[in-house]
Order: structure tokens, then sequence, then C-alpha cells
């Protein structure tokens, strides 16, 4: 049986951009599914649980950023990820 893969494009809606306290959030959320959680910006994957690599993408506010999970939650995964990629705060 195959797993679940569930890809969705969020747009950074932040003002300063995923910084390191957001993608600090964000690694803590991606941790708690057991999906596979990966973020996307151009050619360019990083694993969404590692703050340092999600802070490598250098996304500032208005990139598009796709959020891919591999796994049983990969849905749940990928709309709470994107909720905080497109959240203003």
């Amino acid at each position: 049986m195959s797993e679940l893969t569930v890809e969705r494009e969020f747009t950074v809606r932040a003002e300063l951009g995923l910084h390191a306290r957001p993608a600090g959030k964000l690694a803590s959320v991606a941790g708690r599914f057991e999906a596979e959680v990966s973020l996307g910006r151009g050619d360019e994957w990083v694993s969404g649980s590692s703050v340092l690599s999600i802070l490598c993408l250098a996304a500032t506010q208005g990139t598009a950023l796709r959020v891919r999970a591999v796994g049983a939650d990969a849905e749940q995964a990928v709309m709470e990820i994107g909720a905080l990629i497109e959240s203003p705060d």
C-alpha cells in the first residue's frame, strides 16, 4: 500500500516573512505529525522539521512556498502548516 502524499502551495503573509520565531513554530508543528513534511521554494526542498533548513529558504512576505507531506496524516499536516505560512503574524 502506498502512502498518502499531499502537496499545496501557500503564500507567506507575515510582514517580516518566515523569520526565526515562525520558522521554529512551523518546525515544531511539523514534528507533531506522523507524515514527513517538506517545504519547497523553486527547485529547493527542505525538511519541515528543521528550523535552520526553513530559514535557508529565505521566505520573505509574498513568497510562494509548497508544502508536501507523505504519510497517514498528510492532509492535516499540510493544512495546519499552510495556515501558519499564511498567518499575518
